[in-house]
């Protein structure tokens, strides 16, 4: 869920590796087989090569690449970057092929023996899961194209990985890029973490067969991903995890975990930042996926937008060109008209309780986040909020609603202790999100939902107005709290409050808060009254980004 870059990807990305050619591998072989996790070309084609000398050069030539070194740290290796193409399957299990990165790091022959222990031979894998993208042409291997959607998520983990000696690898998943498959399954937990080991099981395959042929697998496993792909690093962990494969550790960074109760909050009116451009993509994910969320697009989107929704996003057209052309509204998910009880003008929902809670966040002055949600130019139907939200009122998840079985008061979220999904759900869209949550028992060999093995690290930021933090990591957190899980396998790090005594992420909580403190600057000093606020909350989403980034980087070195 990654819709707005910060400063410091999209400054940082300009010029990067603008003057480092790419070699294409010659040979090799083409393999046309649909079974899942096969390398379609191999050695796969090699995108750009670049030292760590001149990759430092290039960073400090940009007006953000400081500030992104001085985050991650010089590089020590250089990195070959390779184009992965590979087989997997979408979400109705269909056959398909994607695409992704390989970065491998390298070193030259006469670098000194510390350089060569850490950058060459056997080296360990981040297996990477992106942000949303709403641009189809999305391509971390295209570092080379500062134009390409993706280039500065694949700059911050080229820096903060490959550069320091681990082996990247990074699936742009199945519907973006050259994929062949004609959408995108978005938040679709069995496919994405599906994705996710076939472009490993590609990348595996790979080595020893690139350029950089002796730097190999040495089987230690870092899973990792940032938004949308906190969600999917999640969800391949759990996946792994459940087919006895190795896992060194995790860290799902700033991820919608808890898809019914996210999915409660928002539709219950805490709209979240962005949330015009998951709705369409997951809907349209989960008719693909399941089919029964709607007959008709018109069921759930109003007029203006239902026609060609369901084939939206991705686009070829960046996403404010979309906003620009009404395909789709930038802020109105709901009608600032609410069902309200006992008025002749505006409709109700014949539920008081149901009523009252549709029409709470307006009533919230102090909350201009919840409130620019609505409007008159809305996306989704009335019709939509009243059926989800008696839904949620009368099958509670135990994330979103109190113990008394009281209502979201004024926008809060409540996280109880086991925090448990609703017991039944009715609403279809909220079936499928129940189904996709982290809770969800997914597995016939569990006993419960997604519950860690391995060491693992849940970072990302109290205030974030995109994911809520509290209603993900905290609504994990409190499903995991009457398990007794071993001392110390799971770290929750939110980067405002941190760890208390003997915290080791100390630097990124304190780079962290220098940012925002500095966007907050900036836009007082450009005439913003609020003292920058307003600009904090629009940046705060992907300015966690880098900093949980060092922190997932600083805990898997533990390893």
């Amino acid at each position: 869920m990654r819709i707005f870059r910060t400063l410091l990807l999209s400054a940082c990305a300009a010029g990067l590796l603008a003057g480092c050619g790419g070699s294409g591998t010659s040979g090799g072989s083409v393999n046309s087989s649909s079974t899942r996790g096969t390398l379609i070309q191999n050695p796969p084609l090699r995108t750009a090569s670049v030292t760590a000398t001149d990759f430092t050069a290039q960073l400090n030539a940009t007006s953000a690449g400081p500030g992104l070194l001085q985050v991650a740290g010089a590089p020590t290796c250089g990195i070959d970057f390779h184009y992965i193409q590979y087989a997997t399957v979408g979400g109705a299990g269909e056959a398909t092929t994607a695409t992704g990165v390989l970065m491998v790091p390298t070193a030259p022959a006469n670098a000194s023996p510390a350089t060569l222990a850490q950058c060459t031979g056997p080296r360990p894998i981040v297996l990477y899961a992106h942000g949303t993208s709403t641009v189809k042409t999305f391509n971390l291997a295209a570092i080379s194209d500062q134009t390409n959607d993706a280039n500065g998520e694949s700059a911050l983990i080229a820096t903060m990985f490959a550069a320091q000696g681990y082996i990247l690898v990074a699936p742009n998943y199945a519907g973006y890029d050259a994929s062949t498959l004609p959408y995108h399954p978005y938040l679709n937990a069995d496919q994405q973490s599906k994705d996710m080991i076939d472009a490993l099981t590609a990348a595996r395959s790979a080595l020893g067969h690139v350029f950089a042929s002796g730097t190999t697998d040495n089987h230690k496993l870092f899973i990792t991903g940032y938004s949308q792909g906190g969600y999917v690093a999640m969800a391949t962990q759990q996946a792994l995890e459940n087919l006895g494969q190795p896992v060194t550790a995790a860290a799902p960074m700033s991820g919608p975990y808890a898809t019914e109760a996210f999915g409660d909050a928002m539709l219950l009116g805490s709209v979240d930042i962005g949330s015009t451009v998951f709705i369409p993509m997951i809907t349209t994910s989960y008719q693909n996926s399941y089919g029964g969320i709607y007959n008709s697009t018109s069921d759930i989107y109003e007029s203006a937008y239902a026609t060609g929704i369901d084939s939206l996003l991705p686009n070829t057209s960046p996403l404010a060109t979309l906003f620009t052309q009404g395909k789709l509204p930038q802020l109105a998910l709901f009608n600032s008209t609410t069902p309200t009880p006992g008025s002749g003008t505006t409709p109700s929902t014949g539920n008081t309780t149901l009523d009252a809670e549709l029409t709470s966040v307006l009533a919230l002055p102090s909350n201009p986040l919840f409130q620019s949600g609505f409007g008159s130019n809305n996306l989704l139907k009335n019709s939509v909020r009243i059926a989800y939200g008696a839904d949620a009122l009368v099958n509670q998840d135990q994330a979103i609603f109190t113990s008394a079985g009281a209502p979201l008061a004024n926008g809060a979220i409540f996280t109880q202790v086991g925090a448990p999904l609703a017991t039944s759900t009715t609403y279809p869209l909220r079936t499928k999100l129940q189904l996709n949550d982290m809770r969800y028992k997914r597995y016939s060999s569990s006993t419960t939902g997604f519950v860690p093995q391995h060491p693992t690290l849940l970072c990302g930021g109290a205030n974030d107005p995109t994911v809520f933090f509290s209603v993900n990591a905290g609504t994990m957190k409190a499903y995991w709290a009457p398990m007794l899980l071993p001392n110390g396998l799971v770290t929750v790090l939110d980067l405002e409050t941190g760890l208390g005594n003997g915290d080791p992420f100390t630097l990124a909580e304190g780079g962290f808060a220098q940012t925002i403190a500095g966007i907050k600057t900036q836009a007082v000093a450009a005439g913003a009254t609020d003292g920058g606020v307003s600009a904090a909350t629009q940046a705060y989403h992907d300015t966690v980004a880098p900093f949980c980034t060092a922190a997932a980087r600083g805990f898997f070195s533990q390893f």
